[in-house]
């Protein structure tokens, strides 16, 4: 590394420790944002406030709320006398779901016929409303499956209860269906895109609005030594992030890490010349630092939503589609969650490296272009 390159890295350097914001936003920001989504960011719904109106009040309804109340997806909250009670707890939010078994529940079990029990939903919520009919139907299916065989057992007649199919499921690389397994390797590409690529943005415009810059292109550095020496802290940072990432996952989250870590670090750097050539274009086209916060902004929520990030590319309109493959972000979250959770190799994943490797190139050379006319 010459002296020119190195003095320039350390004149960062200094400039990063000297501004405790920075160092906040870069280290701070991204455990904040593991432990919110980790947490937060679930479809695992549970415990959905339930309400029961029991109008039979016999040995059968309080075995079926028994059985609701066991479930890991309800829990009872309310007993209600009135279909008028039950509509205010689902009105403010008390109740997310209703069950009414209604008189005679007991004596058509016991009669041997079909009896019906009405549930409610609250479909305010589509995600939890979802859960909730899913399980209610589960439930009951589940108890009514126990009634059939216990009135067979009388009988003596239980063996012609066998199933004509059975079939048996089994789930690969995230078996529990925890959210975090999913979310937390995804979180590796939000923080590098979006630190890299704000870091980088603010660092060079507020170069820019300092005047520092024009003392910098006086001096005997060249242009690709002084993107070099600009981008070099900033690499190094999110590797750190991304290493930090890693570590409270598996340590705090559990998260199992199947595959290569130094694969996914390497990766990860493909993925970096990307982001960090958006931020680089991003310091061409602004003038003030809060210009080119405005603008990373601009670049990351779209990222953030047509990536897989949050909701399956599989479930959206066919034209959001067609867009996100113009989604650098799209890629590596294909890469991070094939390496940690699958355990795959490059042989799985090399449709997405080359697609990276791409936009790296075409991202990075517009970058360097305008960034070298922008000096000049």
């Amino acid at each position: 590394m010459n002296h020119r390159l190195f003095s320039l890295i350390r004149k960062e350097f200094i400039q990063i420790v000297r501004d405790p914001r920075t160092l906040i936003l870069t280290f701070v920001l991204p455990v904040v944002m593991l432990f919110l989504l980790g947490y937060a960011a679930t479809n695992n719904v549970r415990n959905i406030y339930l309400a029961v109106w029991d109008q039979d009040h016999s040995a059968a309804s309080r075995g079926l709320i028994e059985a609701y109340r066991a479930a890991d997806y309800f829990q009872l909250t309310s007993v209600v006398a009135s279909e008028a009670e039950l509509q205010a707890l689902l009105d403010n939010n008390s109740a997310r779901a209703g069950m009414i078994i209604p008189p005679g529940y007991g004596s058509q079990i016991a009669a041997g016929r079909t009896a019906q029990v009405s549930f409610i939903i609250d479909g305010s919520d589509p995600t939890v409303a979802q859960t909730a009919l899913a399980a209610a139907s589960a439930v009951g299916q589940a108890q009514s499956t126990q009634l059939l065989v216990e009135r067979l057992e009388k009988r003596g007649s239980v063996s012609a209860l066998q199933q004509p199919i059975e079939v048996r499921t089994t789930i690969w690389y995230n078996p529990g269906l925890i959210s975090a397994n999913y979310m937390i390797p995804a979180l590796i590409g939000i923080i590098l895109q979006f630190l890299t690529t704000f870091l980088t943005s603010t660092s060079i415009v507020r170069e820019r609005e300092r005047g520092t810059i024009e003392q910098l292109i006086v001096t005997p550095i060249r242009p690709w030594e002084l993107v070099v020496g600009k981008l070099t802290p900033y690499v190094l940072i999110a590797f750190m992030d991304a290493i930090e990432i890693l570590t409270v996952g598996m340590l705090w989250f559990q998260v199992p890490i199947n595959g290569s870590v130094a694969l996914l670090l390497l990766l990860a750097a493909l993925f970096l010349v990307t982001t960090l050539g958006i931020g680089l274009l991003i310091s061409t086209v602004a003038n003030t630092q809060q210009e080119a916060m405005l603008t990373t902004l601009f670049t990351v929520f779209p990222s953030i939503f047509l990536s897989g990030f949050f909701f399956p590319l599989a479930a959206m309109p066919v034209f959001l589609q067609v867009i996100s493959y113009v989604i650098p972000l799209r890629y590596f979250l294909i890469i991070a969650r094939g390496i940690v959770l699958k355990g795959v190799g490059v042989q799985a994943l090399w449709p997405e490296i080359v697609a990276l490797a791409i936009f790296a190139f075409i991202v990075m050379g517009l970058a360097a272009v305008r960034f070298r006319k922008r000096l000049d």
